[in-house]
């Protein structure tokens, strides 16, 4: 259709409608031009022949819409919409022969009408899929990231959260089950995942992931964002408490004192915003029982037998202590042992001494030798 024979679509009204819509939805202006072409071939075979061969050209520069129909050369026509005589087709240009498929402009008179009716309704539709796929490529890109949300809506114990441009759904796994979370409530939430389900682009986030601890020290410790200070491992129970075992890898800084803060202001502007859990952060060793001695913090440490082929370990504290190295219901060896990722046995010196007691007296008598 072209633009001198505008019939109903003002091409320079249309063209600057279309700069507009790209800059504004920010979305590539070709995708527009395949939205409009998808809506006239719609809106023709609608209106003009379904089974018509017929395609559509956009051409920006010279301003002109185009329908226009691909027929094959026969000598003699039976499917106008289809086919188109030699004699026809030699008119538009001499050298066609039977056989040849030739494009002819078939856009009718009231065309213009219906197609910019029509065109409306489909790019609206696909000016929304494309929207939502600018949507699902600027998100996917945060994936193990940290967003600022604002709860919108909670439904069926799902949270929804309001993103910017998208929502996310706090599903109740993801919830702190000691968090309790009101409309209108500003929180920071750790991108699982972006799915293309549904109408849209499904951002799915976490307030439980330890993901979110190590980001929100990120924001928190330069040391961490420059590499002195690297966290080696994080293990979590959401709302309760985290362990955290860091490195330096310069030995003039401090990676637990680090990431601490001075005055513990680091740390703290982390457990304000996970609502109150608790935090140990501790020493990484390449040394298992070092490492393990110091994953068990706070309590004291006397000793650690490690077995490399098990991978378990064997850790001996003072009798007053043996409370805390397992923390109330097991958390902090529970923990200590996700942390390190070795088994751990814990008991105290009065336990080890009483054992060790017991196997002295079941030992034979070097002197009396012979066999029993």
């Amino acid at each position: 259709m072209a633009a001198k024979q505008s019939q109903g679509i003002d091409s320079v009204e249309f063209f600057s409608a279309l700069d507009a819509l790209s800059k504004e939805r920010r979305i590539n202006k070709n995708v527009l031009f395949d939205a409009i072409e998808a809506a006239l071939i719609s809106a023709y075979k609608k209106n003009f022949g379904k089974n018509a061969n017929v395609r559509a050209s956009i051409d920006a520069d010279k301003g002109t819409i185009e329908v226009l129909s691909r027929k094959t050369v026969v000598e003699s026509v039976e499917d106008p919409q289809c086919e188109i005589s030699l004699e026809d087709a030699r008119a538009i240009q001499p050298r066609y022969e039977i056989g040849d498929l030739v494009e002819v402009q078939v856009t009718p008179r009231n065309f213009g009408r219906i197609a910019a009716q029509t065109a409306k309704q489909v790019v609206v539709q696909h000016l929304r899929e494309a929207e939502r796929g600018v949507i699902y490529d600027e998100y996917s890109q945060k994936e193990n990231e940290i967003l600022t949300a604002i709860v919108q809506r909670i439904e069926n114990k799902q949270v929804f959260v309001e993103l910017g441009r998208t929502e996310g759904v706090l599903e109740a796994s993801q919830q702190m089950p000691t968090e309790e979370l009101n409309i209108n409530d500003r929180i920071k939430v750790y991108v699982l995942e972006v799915s293309r389900i549904g109408r849209g682009p499904q951002v799915f986030v976490s307030r439980t992931h330890p993901g979110l601890v190590k980001r929100l020290f990120e924001l928190e410790v330069p040391e961490i964002v420059t590499g002195v200070v690297q966290i080696r491992s994080i293990a979590r129970e959401a709302g309760y408490r985290t362990k955290m075992a860091v490195v330096s890898t310069d030995p003039l800084i401090d990676a637990v004192g680090s990431c601490v803060g001075p005055r513990g202001m680091r740390v703290e502007n982390v457990v304000n915003e996970l609502k109150t859990e608790k935090i140990d952060i501790v020493k990484w060793s390449a040394d298992p029982a070092e490492y393990i001695a110091n994953a068990l913090n706070p309590a004291r440490v006397l000793s650690v037998f490690v077995s490399e082929e098990e991978k378990a370990a064997s850790v001996v504290v003072p009798d007053n202590q043996l409370s805390l190295a397992i923390g109330k219901e097991g958390q902090n060896a529970r923990l200590a042992a996700k942390l390190t990722g070795w088994k751990i046995d814990i008991r105290s010196q009065s336990q080890v001494e009483a054992e060790a007691a017991r196997l002295a007296e079941n030992q034979p008598d070097p002197a009396a030798g012979g066999e029993e």
